[in-house]
């Protein structure tokens, strides 16, 4: 198997949740490590049953925390300072709905996307639609049948 050599840029946050996310797997794959240990004493067939689960729960944890650990390995933060005349990856954009409502969100990689906690992946619709585009431009993207009309206000 061949590892491709990649890039990923979070922002602070995101590095601090990949690092969280890591410390979390790693106490959950110990506590199910010692889970098996205590097993490996099994005799009867519902618990050598167990332990070949814990087995197979271990597994995923090993593979989930590799790929997070390779993920971290591979972060780069975002620059902190950006061109403020387009949008790119990392900007904070403002856009003003038709309601004349206010929403702010930052364009991040899609690892690190929540679209609640207004970071949104610059591979999304609205994401792709915003890239490269000016203060004052009117911005026109659908969701499925929906379609929406923002005015991009600020870049930062």
């Amino acid at each position: 198997m061949t590892t491709t050599q990649y890039t990923v840029y979070l922002s602070k946050k995101g590095l601090k949740e990949l690092k969280k996310q890591i410390a979390s797997l790693e106490r959950t794959l110990h506590h199910a490590q010692h889970e098996l240990r205590e097993l490996d004493r099994a005799d009867s067939r519902e618990e050598r049953f167990e332990r070949a689960e814990t087995f197979g729960r271990i597994e995923l944890l090993e593979n989930e925390l590799s790929e997070k650990r390779n993920q971290l390995a591979h972060a780069k933060l975002l620059p902190r300072k950006r061109d403020a005349l387009k949008v790119a990856l990392g900007s904070v954009v403002d856009l003003m709905d038709t309601n004349g409502r206010m929403i702010r969100y930052t364009l991040v990689d899609s690892l690190e996307a929540n679209p609640s906690d207004g970071r949104i992946s610059i591979n999304s619709p609205l994401g792709q639609t915003l890239i490269g585009r000016s203060i004052k431009e009117t911005i026109e993207w659908g969701a499925g049948l929906r379609h929406s009309r923002l005015q991009l206000v600020k870049i930062s």
